[in-house]
């Protein structure tokens, strides 16, 4: 019980972390704390468009250390599948 507390803790932080770096490099108009976890990243949720998707790459592999890799149109969904993603690329890199 006590390492599930501890892993959604983690989670609840990296989220956190994920959100306040793509509100600076995407320089939108929202605060970190505005984006809910399930917020679409592509299309109406945030209003990114392919350019800004680019920059979330580059964000997520700058500022996490994790290669997203071409064709990943599913991991770039939401806040949500781009934690579990970074989580895991991190678990199988670690």
């Amino acid at each position: 019980m006590q390492a599930d507390h501890k892993q959604l803790e983690e989670r609840a932080q990296l989220s956190d972390t994920l959100k306040q770096k793509l509100v600076e490099s995407l320089d939108i108009p929202y605060a970190a704390s505005d984006i809910a976890n399930d917020t679409s990243l592509i299309g109406s949720g945030l209003g990114l468009d392919s350019l800004d998707i680019l920059e979330i790459v580059l964000c997520v592999e700058n500022n996490f250390s994790v290669k997203i890799p071409e064709n990943s149109a599913p991991v770039l969904r939401s806040i949500n599948t781009l934690v579990d993603f970074i989580i895991s690329e991190q678990k199988e890199n670690a």
